[in-house]
């Protein structure tokens, strides 16, 4: 069995969802939020969500991760806070020797609804069946969470073929 750690992040809500892989079985472990208040500095912000991931890893110990790409549309500023949150994340999972893959939110989509324009509610449906889940999992950064461990894991294949053909060891 091998874990992978799905991140969605944000300095607000980063989300993250844990599956574990058997075969071409797949199966829930976990999903949430680290959620940091406004209120605090951003250097206390990014600590917490820093030593949660810790958390997570320890508790997990995923093999792997997949984390959301960086995307803004219009504006700037508002990625600069989800690039911080992504930095400390990569850190994280650095530390614990753990490559994370980056996955677009359109590449996300097409691995669970096999649509890149799919909107919330049909990843988080998709995402409930995929994981055999009896409600769809909450909040939307969770989900998103999961969608992207589950997009790493139909990967897995094609980035070990990748690997092999650059003569390296897959992730």
């Amino acid at each position: 069995m091998t874990a992978i750690l799905g991140i969605d992040p944000g300095l607000a809500s980063t989300g993250y969802g844990v599956i574990a892989v058997d075969g071409s079985r797949i199966r829930h472990l976990a999903h949430g939020v680290i959620s940091t208040p406004a209120s605090d500095e951003a250097g206390a912000r990014l600590d917490r969500i820093f030593s949660e991931i810790e958390t997570l890893l320890a508790r997990y110990q995923p093999a792997e991760a997949g984390i959301e790409a960086l995307y803004f549309s219009r504006n700037i500023t508002s990625a600069i806070p989800v690039a911080h949150a992504r930095g400390v994340v990569l850190l994280a999972l650095a530390r614990a020797g753990i490559t994370a893959c980056e996955y677009t939110p359109q590449a996300i989509k097409r691995a669970i609804v096999g649509e890149g324009r799919a909107d919330k509610r049909q990843i988080t449906e998709f995402v409930r069946v995929l994981l055999n889940l009896p409600e769809p999992p909450g909040p939307d950064h969770a989900a998103d969470a999961l969608a992207t461990a589950i997009c790493h894991n139909n990967n897995r294949g094609f980035l070990a073929l990748k690997q092999a053909a650059l003569g390296k060891t897959a992730p």
